[in-house]
């Protein structure tokens, strides 16, 4: 059959078919006598087969993959299909999951959807530098986009795309507060702990409560960001979470300059002091160095006393680092009721 009679019979264009042609993706190989080309019905069946497979949303450059490379299975080809509806299908929910978003933060007018629109789809894009423009171009923010710019945040893998979304929550205030609590009873750790960093960021009143009460919470990493943010806001609950930290090594310099000014702030001394001496009852040789610089932070002769016992400690480091701050206290004198003496 010539290009005009294919056309006419299958529905196909003739403008598809010579497109076709032109990609060498099915060709007419036939000649009639008077020399004009033909589809032969070897032709005709490559034409229908990649019909076939354009309808289930291949490319065609993955049609062209499918025909000329045996090892493409059927099973590959299911695959990448169900691959794109699935990716489909999530862009769909998370435009839902937004204009729900949105419509529950209150009135909602034509150019708040639009807007909500937009800024789902632009945070949905394939490109991380894509989403960052898309946080970094909001001039001013409408309606329900702080809890748009909250999910986004606790989903974002890209740390450049996620600090661009911390400091535009940063700008909303309050506004995406509920998402990101929700966040810290995710299963999974990351959602958690994007969750908990945002809300440092944050850092209002309410943020500041939000994080209080995540202290205890079971993973480490969201327990120890939140006991940092409570103690350097004077939050004394902290002190147990931050002396852990210390002995941990987890973010160890941070938890003791915090423990310090709690200390320093609340006329705790002897109260931290001894909250770290009982650390001390089962820790390491590294954790007790830690302790004992730990230590140096806390203006009072209880902890002149706990750090004049680790001078004696039988790991050399932890010794010579009681001693060094012991020292250096009594050259200083800047420790009230006077530094033990360590000897010469």
């Amino acid at each position: 059959m010539r290009i005009g009679e294919v056309a006419a019979r299958s529905g196909i264009s003739t403008r598809m078919l010579r497109y076709y042609d032109s990609v060498g993706l099915v060709s007419p190989s036939g000649r009639t006598s008077a020399g004009y080309r033909q589809y032969r019905d070897d032709d005709l069946r490559r034409l229908f087969h990649v019909e076939a497979l354009r309808a289930l949303g291949l490319t065609l450059q993955e049609v062209a993959t499918a025909l000329e490379h045996p090892s493409f299975s059927a099973a590959d080809t299911i695959e990448a299909v169900a691959a794109r509806i699935r990716e489909r299908l999530a862009k769909d929910e998370e435009l839902l999951r937004g204009l729900a978003q949105v419509r529950a933060s209150g009135p909602v007018v034509w150019s708040d959807v639009l807007q909500a629109i937009g800024l789902v789809r632009g945070l949905g894009a394939s490109s991380p530098s894509a989403r960052q423009r898309t946080v970094l171009s909001l001039r001013e923010q409408r309606r329900g986009h702080a809890a748009l710019l909250a999910q986004a945040a606790v989903e974002e893998a890209d740390p450049h795309v996620g600090g661009a979304l911390r400091w535009a929550l940063a700008r909303s205030g309050d506004d995406g507060l509920q998402v990101l609590v929700e966040a810290l009873r995710s299963p999974a750790p990351e959602p958690r702990r994007r969750a908990v960093e945002a809300l440092t960021k944050i850092g209002t009143p309410a943020a500041v409560a939000a994080l209080a009460a995540a202290v205890g919470h079971p993973d480490p990493h969201v327990s120890g960001r939140a006991a940092l943010v409570c103690g350097a806001h004077g939050d004394l609950t902290a002190v147990p979470r931050l002396v852990a930290l210390v002995v941990e090594g987890r973010d160890d310099v941070e938890a003791a300059t915090v423990l310090g000014r709690l200390a320093a702030r609340h006329d705790r001394v002897d109260t931290i002091t001894a909250a770290l001496g009982t650390a001390l009852e089962d820790a390491d040789d590294a954790a007790r160095r830690r302790v004992a610089a730990a230590l140096a932070d806390l203006p009072g002769p209880s902890a002149a006393v706990a750090l004049a016992g680790l001078a004696t400690d039988p790991d050399p480091a932890v010794a010579l680092t009681a001693t060094a701050v012991l020292r250096g206290w009594a050259g200083r004198g800047d420790r009230a009721g006077g530094v033990p003496s360590t000897g010469s």
